[in-house]
């Protein structure tokens, strides 16, 4: 177990060595306040959008299902007859400059998995830039109604309109300290000032967001797909996971009765084609957004055999209205 899972584990577990590292986890408060307080008093520049913008984030390190909430959005509002673009960080991106807009030729290398995952579901125009507030300025070209900003609830040099923050309904905050000392990113009390506070895997009206599996898809031909059930039987799965909670992705397949034999990878993992080398022959089942770096790497014959599982998530009625009047309003 590497370094960073043994402290992860520490965290969720209420370890009391922990207590060790209070003294860096009241300096790094120290500085996440006095940045704030920069920002709130006009000390460093905020960018102020000419449409809407929305925050999807979180307060945890760690992945909280932030994507498929961003894509839930996006599609709400294109329904609704609007207009979203999408900033990310795209963590992991290499493109040769920023902001990179994505097209049809980007691949998870130049602009990230998740922002490539969010392009391929929606369509709707995408800025991948370390710097989101640059990413909004060369959205904003594009003619959209509103900016949904995939993560950047901490990126205070990008104003914003709404924020909604996600967090994990078992994890909640875990032992409610900020690094290292504890998951925070932020201090407990930030969360008195978003707009929504959503739990993934809750089943609460209000505040629950619901993944449904909706099809097991061939990366071979996305034509082809099936229920999650059909894989279920005696014949064992191989499944992959590069993402920030990979336990939950094994127990959902385990769930529909699928024999599963798991490889966890960390998260945005940079596969390569010896990755998959020594997997027994049979159904290989991953993540989508592992899908989409996997895809060009695979030989014929192993993407042939490799599928990724869709999922989509169900967002409380409110938070969708909010956004769409929102964007509405800005137009």
């Amino acid at each position: 177990m590497s370094a960073a899972r043994r402290l992860e584990r520490a965290w969720y577990d209420g370890a009391p060595w922990l207590c060790l590292l209070w003294p860096l986890e009241a300096l790094f408060r120290l500085g996440t306040a006095l940045r704030r307080a920069l920002y709130r008093h006009g000390l460093l520049q905020r960018y102020r959008a000419a449409v809407p913008v929305v925050v999807v984030g979180n307060i945890t390190v760690g992945g909280t299902g932030k994507t498929p909430v961003v894509i839930a959005l996006v599609e709400a509002l294109q329904a609704a007859g609007l207009s979203p673009g999408v900033v990310s960080r795209g963590y992991g991106a290499s493109a040769g400059g920023f902001p990179h807009r994505l097209g049809a030729a980007s691949t998870a290398a130049e602009a990230g998995d998740e922002p490539l995952l969010i392009f391929q579901r929606t369509g709707a125009p995408c800025v991948v830039d370390p710097k989101r507030s640059r990413a909004a300025r060369e959205l904003e070209r594009s003619g959209v109604d509103i900016i949904i900003s995939d993560d950047g609830l901490q990126h205070y040099a990008l104003a914003r309109d709404l924020e909604i923050a996600i967090l994990d309904d078992v994890r909640r905050t875990g032992n409610g300290h900020c690094l290292p000392a504890g998951p925070l990113r932020e201090p407990l009390s930030r969360l008195q000032h978003v707009d929504f506070s959503l739990y993934r895997g809750s089943e609460d009206t209000a505040q629950g967001v619901r993944y449904r599996a909706v099809a097991v898809q061939s990366l071979d031909d996305p034509a082809r797909h099936y229920p999650l059930s059909a894989f279920a039987g005696d014949k064992t799965v191989q499944a992959v996971a590069g993402i920030g909670q990979p336990a939950q992705f094994f127990a959902t397949l385990r769930a529909a009765g699928l024999a599963v034999q798991a490889h966890r990878f960390p998260d945005h993992h940079a596969y390569v084609a010896e990755d998959f080398a020594n997997l027994p022959a049979g159904p290989i089942l991953m993540t989508e957004k592992d899908a989409v770096k996997c895809r060009a790497l695979l030989s014929a014959a192993r993407r042939a055999q490799a599928w990724f599982l869709r999922i989509e998530a169900e967002l409380p009625q409110p938070v969708i209205d909010r956004v769409v009047a929102l964007a509405r309003r800005g137009r």
